[in-house]
């Protein structure tokens, strides 16, 4: 039997300007994790694969290796929050968490597919975010893709 949230008849939800506030929280520890990831492949680069300095961040393998920690990293910050307590670090602070229809932590399946479908509801100007706007349970593509749901967890 699957753990059930606190709280499930007293949450609404989510609003775009919420969501948009976790966003830029969450947005910002992201760009810290992604300045020590960047730090630690210059230091992988230059120490363990002599890379001379000139020569960082060119060609192929630096590129794609990087890209590749990055969107790693970006998933596993997102993936170990959501699946532990529903809730980012921006989420607390805005008092949202993403949860099943019944009230339950997402899967890591859902994780991922909630995270692949949100990355790319940026690509048309942000409209699979804006999307909650024209949805009369407010979700968005990510929430519909991936059947979660953002609330708003009341204080307390």
């Amino acid at each position: 039997m699957q753990r059930r949230f606190d709280h499930c008849d007293d949450v609404w939800p989510a609003s775009l300007g919420r969501r948009l506030g976790a966003m830029l929280y969450d947005g910002l520890l992201l760009l810290a994790i992604w300045v020590a990831v960047g730090a630690g492949h210059v230091a992988v680069s230059r120490l363990l694969l002599d890379i001379p300095p000139e020569q960082i961040g060119l060609g192929a393998a630096q590129v794609l290796s990087l890209r590749a920690l990055m969107v790693l990293s970006a998933f596993a910050f997102f993936a170990f929050f959501w699946r532990r307590a529903g809730m980012t670090l921006g989420m607390q602070a805005w008092r949202l968490r993403v949860q099943t229809r019944d009230c339950c932590p997402i899967t890591l399946n859902q994780t991922l597919l909630r995270f692949l479908v949100g990355t790319l509801s940026f690509v048309p100007l942000g409209l699979g975010h804006l999307w909650l706007l024209f949805d009369g349970e407010r979700r968005s593509w990510a929430d519909l893709a991936s059947g979660t749901q953002v609330v708003v967890v009341p204080k307390g």
